[in-house]
């Protein structure tokens, strides 16, 4: 939620067309050339489904009929496997599990009464992936051409408690308006996922370098030549790191899983690492700009959280002039003690939790001196 623009603009910069804006959801038309770019180089989203029917169902039998009328043969041999997932609300079923396992039967069932033989479910990695929406008791069946979510880069080997989400944080930075080339600094960095996400933007680096499967691959349609051409010219434009990106923490396992997820990008020489708390931090850069998201604890007493984010403003307003901070929380109350004026205020979500994404602009009255950035 509150990344459907960013998104949408991610689209367009591929290709696509007839882009709409929905609920944590983007629509487009393309080709399959849109289709394969769209997972290899979209920073901003989960999976790409490609729907293939559409019809109204107002209880489980008119459900299982349209699922089975399908032409699944179009779309799978016999021989392959499937597996199929559902998402309900506010339809004549409120259980997904059972809404994906009729139309399962369904499916199964087209192939046995059609060739005598039932495909295989394979939850792990089938041919085809069916996805099904129901809402409304109105029903969208798609092909899910991403296979696992694409927020599963492949670089996170290590990661701390409630790490940030891949696809989140890249759509931080780009709600930021980070262009690229301003000096960024983490000072709470935690696994490394801000530093990790920029670090790939600045240098052009597709999202799903590290992928080796897509569930498009598996299909009947599927054009080899298109999508080696495509992942070829996409790591063609991939160019060395020039921009200052710095990240540090006060847990030192913290900054040791950082480190190894550099390692399996070949970063870990272009970033910069510090292990301090950032009450005691300095500036890396004369200027730049700071992106953080403070550990969150249920287990603080509300006080704590309010001295944490307290301690965090006086931090910023007595160190960081000449700065612009941008912190996300789900800490709504505390966030108040944090004494600054948010220069802009937007809502997202990370996880099930509802988070503020604010802007803080620190104003400098005298130039700062400069630091080193060495490791």
């Amino acid at each position: 939620m509150g990344l459907e623009q960013v998104l949408a603009d991610e689209i367009a910069s591929i290709g696509g067309e007839d882009i709409e804006l929905g609920y944590r959801a983007v629509e487009f038309r393309g080709t399959i050339e849109t289709m394969y770019k769209a997972n290899l180089l979209l920073r901003t989203a989960m999976r790409i489904l490609v729907p293939i029917a559409s019809f109204d169902a107002y209880n489980e039998k008119a459900y299982y009929d349209q699922i089975r009328l399908i032409e699944w043969d179009k779309f799978m041999n016999k021989e392959d496997t499937l597996a199929v997932d559902a998402i309900v609300c506010t339809s004549f079923s409120t259980h997904s599990h059972y809404v994906a396992l009729k139309a399962k039967d369904a499916i199964v069932d087209y192939f046995r009464d059609k060739y005598g033989i039932r495909p295989s479910v394979d939850t792990f990695r089938p041919t085809l992936q069916v996805n099904i929406h129901l809402s409304k008791d109105h029903c969208t069946v798609s092909l899910d051409s991403s296979g696992e979510p694409l927020f599963k880069r492949g670089y996170r080997e290590a990661a701390v408690e409630a790490p940030l989400s891949e696809v989140l944080a890249a759509g931080i930075l780009k709600l930021t308006g980070w262009d690229k080339q301003t000096p960024l600094y983490d000072p709470m960095c935690g696994s490394g996922t801000f530093l990790t996400e920029a670090a790939m933007m600045a240098t052009n680096t597709p999202p799903q370098i590290m992928r080796r499967h897509f569930t498009f691959q598996y299909w009947m349609d599927f054009d080899k030549d298109l999508w080696i051409r495509l992942k070829k010219e996409a790591y063609e434009a991939v160019t060395p790191l020039s921009t200052p990106i710095v990240g540090s923490d006060r847990d030192r396992n913290a900054l040791i899983a950082t480190r190894k997820n550099l390692v399996s990008l070949g970063l870990e020489d272009q970033i910069s690492l510090k292990h301090v708390s950032f009450e005691d931090s300095h500036p890396p850069f004369e200027s730049g700009m700071i992106v953080m998201n403070p550990p969150y604890n249920e287990r603080l007493r509300e006080s704590e959280n309010e001295e944490m984010y307290k301690i965090m403003g006086d931090q910023l307003k007595k160190t960081y002039q000449g700065y612009t901070a941008w912190i996300i929380s789900s800490d709504l109350q505390a966030i108040k003690c944090i004494g600054l004026h948010a220069s802009k205020r937007i809502s997202t979500m990370n996880g099930s939790l509802d988070c503020k994404l604010l802007r803080y602009d620190l104003y400098s009255g005298s130039k700062k001196a400069k630091y080193n950035v060495n490791n």
